[in-house]
């Protein structure tokens, strides 16, 4: 939905279930110590409902909204907007995110864009904002507040020097949000505080306020806070589909798989070639088989998806193409037995190659070197 937005797409955080506490529980608490426990928090949590309200503040307007938020990380969301004075946001708004599939509606005009991505990569940057907010933030303990009529602990956070921008990735709320800066604004001169309420039981954020001051002036002020919490409620999958009003337009984009299938028994029934059945590290278990036939000269992609049900968002997948996808000039030569392959590092880690026919690769976005890949495509060879 291409509409312009004070609020852009993006990342970060939510609320999560219980944990083992850490040593932070045993003594005074600690800034570093709650994130960690936010951190371990958001790895094992299952789904979550809240009741959330934003709030934005700039010099020249001030808008808000509240909005009913279901969420199954990493993949899966629903939000519901149930009051708003953010025109760009309107009451009834709804967008609906699952592994395949994302719709977003818009009341005003009473259309629907539905985009399929069955082959979507969802990596938890919910964990990626906490780990970073660890690793390189001042973090100090403010002592205990009441959110909600839950205890929350307080911790005051100093961003980076270079972090003051038109973009910030916030902790609460699952957005980039993007700050309207004015282009003449000495970002060197503006001064940034950002505060976070942890909860005291399940220990993750509730609530974040951002303020971005020139001086004495406030160019930009917002927070975010979630109500009437309920977590790991074991959240149906009918939560994360969607079903446009009758008389809807609705505009598709993207792909729509051939299948999306529990088993490799089930998708070999639907494809020309046979599929692989890789050895994965022992924590990971197959979840699912899509397969997508793009056009006649492309051919048909199948991808295996393994995760780890322990963690959110630990997965890799196996890919089988008819058609060449990579660019042996752009990546690094490698060989496993015998087999000219191609390495990829980065943000995702993979291994491509070519047999016979067809085209294989491995990929993960949270195994950060070769070695475990290699292993896999070993077990997978070439038929």
């Amino acid at each position: 939905m291409h509409r312009r937005r004070l609020l852009a797409a993006g990342a970060v955080a939510a609320l999560a279930g219980c944990v083992s506490y850490s040593a932070s529980d045993a003594d005074e608490p600690t800034g570093e110590g709650l994130v960690r426990d936010a951190i371990e928090t958001r790895r094992r949590m299952t789904d979550l409902t809240a009741r959330r309200t934003v709030a934005i503040e700039t010099p020249t307007e001030a808008v808000d909204r509240t909005e009913r938020v279901f969420r199954r990380p990493p993949a899966s969301q629903r939000i519901e907007v149930l009051e708003s004075t953010d025109p760009d946001e309107p009451v009834g708004s709804v967008t609906v995110t699952n592994r395949t599939v994302t719709w977003e509606y818009d009341p005003e005009t009473n259309v629907v864009d539905k985009q399929y991505h069955p082959n979507k990569v969802d990596t938890d940057r919910t964990r990626l904002v906490l780990e970073n907010l660890l690793a390189d933030y001042r973090l100090e303990y403010g002592g205990t507040a009441t959110v909600d009529g839950r205890e929350a602990h307080v911790i005051e956070t100093r961003p980076p020097a270079d972090e003051t921008g038109p973009a910030i990735d916030l902790l609460v709320g699952d957005t980039v949000y993007v700050i309207p800066l004015d282009p003449t604004d000495d970002l060197e001169a503006l001064s940034v505080s950002r505060t976070v309420w942890i909860d005291d039981e399940y220990r993750y954020p509730i609530r974040e306020r951002h303020v971005v001051r020139d001086g004495d002036e406030v160019l930009h002020r917002l927070s975010v806070t979630y109500e009437d919490l309920s977590i790991d409620e074991w959240l149906g999958p009918a939560t994360f589909t969607y079903q446009p009003p009758a008389d809807a337009e609705v505009n598709t984009e993207g792909v729509q798989p051939d299948g999306v299938f529990e088993t490799r028994k089930a998708a070999a029934t639907v494809v020309p070639y046979d599929l692989p059945d890789p050895d994965v590290p022992d924590a990971y278990e197959l979840d699912r088989v899509t397969v997508v036939e793009r056009s006649s000269e492309s051919g048909t992609t199948t991808t295996l998806w393994y995760t780890d049900p322990d963690v959110n968002a630990r997965e890799l997948y196996v890919a089988v193409r008819e058609t060449q996808r990579f660019k042996p000039s752009v990546l690094e030569e490698i060989e496993f037995d015998g087999h000219t392959a191609y390495h990829r590092d980065g943000k995702l880690e993979s291994i491509f190659w070519a047999c016979d026919d067809l085209n294989y690769e491995v990929t993960s976005p949270t195994i950060d070197r070769p070695e475990p890949l290699l292993e896999i495509a070993s077990s997978i060879g070439c038929h």
